[in-house]
């Protein structure tokens, strides 16, 4: 399965590395517009095709998969683009940066039918599934109360244009925490939501700190927390009526070897392990060329789907106008 990657950020190169570690696809093209970080990424991972220009890239007939690996503004664009060449699509976190841009993007991929995942790596990885799995297996009871924090020092390195630590960070967090509520929820109650938030902006005039409440179809409380100009550090947790979860492993960057604690209130509490054959950037790799192989056109739940996508994108967005 031959790839291309838009762009030549650190998370490119990440990317490439995973795209050679699966045995089955390989790394065809990158565009760059920057000759200088072009050249060193070029350097790095040998990519068969070098392009300065992103449109000549995704009309290449070689294509097979686009990674759009561009500033989170921007995605839509692409993924349009793409789209209507006919590639399989990987866009990186966030889909985008409002509800308008999110939906052009979407529609473009149902009307030319083409495989889309959006990035959230993470999804693809046994450390989720597991999660999942003990959740929906009620060994905690009925969940009550999700807590979720991720931080970490990533202001300086970002476009201002992508919007700051909701749609650069805080995709994270409420990514799995909808996937965590969905284990005792609908969807449309999942949907069903009330929603308060507090936060700072930045130097750049976006929220770089916010705090926000969710109350799911008022059975399930969240509170989430994300910043993205201090620390690195990661929490989540989920309380039920006769035990809670906490995941020690970094939940968002899991690796070969994993932990989370089950403890049962008052009485035990006890680690698991859970081990995989690699990171998530890995998994996320061999999933996609997996369902493209197959005919697909997204990946299956837990895995990021186009629906998963837009109903974060949507608790994102709402999440932005609430903070004051």
């Amino acid at each position: 399965m031959k790839w291309a990657i838009i762009g030549t950020s650190f998370i490119s190169g990440v990317m490439a590395e995973a795209i050679r570690k699966d045995d089955k696809s390989t790394l065809y093209a990158v565009a760059g517009r920057t000759p200088t970080t072009l050249e060193e990424f070029a350097k790095a991972h040998k990519p068969t095709v070098i392009y300065n220009d992103y449109d000549a890239l995704m009309l290449d007939p070689e294509v097979d998969i686009v990674y759009i690996a561009l500033p989170n503004h921007l995605h839509h664009e692409f993924v349009i683009k793409a789209a209507r060449a006919g590639k399989a699509i990987l866009c990186e976190k966030s889909l985008s940066v409002d509800m308008e841009k999110t939906d052009q993007a979407l529609d473009a991929v149902k009307e030319h039918q083409v495989f889309f995942a959006e990035g959230l790596m993470y999804q693809c990885h046994p450390y989720t599934a597991k999660v999942l799995e003990l959740l929906a297996s009620g060994v905690i009871g009925e969940i009550k109360v999700i807590q979720a924090s991720y931080v970490a020092a990533i202001a300086q390195f970002v476009n201002p244009s992508s919007k700051g630590a909701l749609y650069n960070l805080g995709c994270y967090p409420m990514s799995l925490a909808y996937l965590t509520a969905l284990q005792s929820l609908s969807r449309d109650q999942l949907l069903d939501y009330q929603l308060s938030a507090v936060g700072r902006k930045g130097e750049d005039g976006n929220i770089c700190e916010s705090s926000a409440t969710l109350r799911f179809a008022d059975k399930i409380n969240l509170q989430i927390h994300t910043a993205e100009d201090y620390g690195l550090k990661h929490g989540f947790s989920v309380l039920g009526t006769i035990g809670c979860i906490t995941l020690d492993s970094n939940p968002w960057l899991p690796s070969e070897r994993n932990t989370l604690t089950l403890e049962q209130y008052e009485t035990s509490s006890k680690t698991i392990t859970i081990d995989a054959d690699g990171d998530a950037f890995y998994y996320q790799v061999r999933a996609i060329r997996e369902a493209v192989e197959n005919g697909y056109n997204s990946l299956r739940l837990p895995k990021p789907t186009p629906v998963l996508s837009r109903d974060v994108m949507q608790m994102l967005t709402d999440w932005e106008a609430a903070v004051h």
